[in-house]
């Protein structure tokens, strides 16, 4: 069983850098598709960004696509999102999810399709 952490959330202005982290412990993630996702009040859960399991392909939504990266250090088990440019409408709490099973995508982006997911880390950016 997978179990996944979250850290580096925080608040910052407009503009500022975070480096999302995410730490798993009981299985390798070697095998599985990670993805990013948030979630702000009274919007929907939205996908942020995913690592295919095979290969490195990345992907990512296109509110964030020039800004954040998702990348992996399997020596560690861990992976990461960092987030450059942060504007206020990124504020949201940020989860990480991992999904060993098919996905029907190449993209991943359906939280449904991830099995393993951590308690989420808070960001805020203020204006």
């Amino acid at each position: 069983h997978v179990q996944l952490a979250e850290s580096g959330g925080g608040a910052v202005q407009a503009g500022a850098s975070l480096k999302l982290s995410c730490v798993a412990s009981g299985r390798n993630l070697s095998s599985y598709v990670l993805g990013w996702f948030r979630h702000s009040p009274g919007k929907d859960f939205e996908f942020v960004a995913s690592m295919a399991r095979i290969g490195g392909n990345t992907y990512y939504a296109d509110s964030v696509k020039g800004r954040f990266t998702i990348s992996r250090d399997n020596s560690l088990n861990t992976f990461y999102l960092q987030m450059d440019s942060l504007n206020p409408d990124d504020t949201a709490v940020y989860f990480c999810g991992a999904a060993y099973y098919f996905c029907s995508t190449d993209v991943c982006d359906d939280r449904k399709e991830y099995e393993h997911w951590g308690p989420g880390t808070r960001v805020t950016v203020s204006s």
